[in-house]
């Protein structure tokens, strides 16, 4: 016969277990970071650029666990305070094959920006690193 705290252990060993099944079921069909092409990732980075929108823009980084979320808050953010507008993305030096994307927009005063960021591909998946692109 069992006793009721063998029965709360079983319990809590199978919540457990279910527990970390599902998070393993859930990482394992998480969509992997980046875009599926150069054009699509100039569009998406475009997009999440010009909507501030840090859940999209975290989703192109090629940055390691949840660094990228935060990098990706950040980053709207100092967008939203300069009041950033007009953003455009360039992918170069080839649109099929680029290793940077080139950034430009307008402060809200009206000043030009323009910086680079390095394109990395890996698995068939096109993302932005924060490494100095490379010439």
């Amino acid at each position: 016969m069992l006793s009721r705290r063998n029965v709360t252990v079983a319990v809590a060993v199978v919540v457990a277990v279910a527990w970390i099944a599902s998070i393993t079921a859930s990482v394992a069909h998480q969509d992997p970071p980046g875009a599926a092409s150069p054009p699509e990732l100039r569009t998406e980075l475009t997009a999440a650029l010009s909507g501030r929108d840090a859940d999209a823009l975290a989703g192109l980084f090629d940055v390691p666990g949840s660094g990228g979320d935060d990098l990706a808050k950040d980053y709207v953010g100092v967008l939203k305070d300069g009041n950033a507008r007009d953003i455009s993305v360039q992918l170069a030096p080839d649109e099929r094959a680029p290793t940077t994307v080139i950034v430009r927009g307008k402060t809200g005063a009206g000043e030009q920006f323009s910086y680079r960021l390095a394109v990395t591909s890996a698995k068939g998946r096109w993302t932005i690193a924060f490494t100095p692109p490379i010439p």
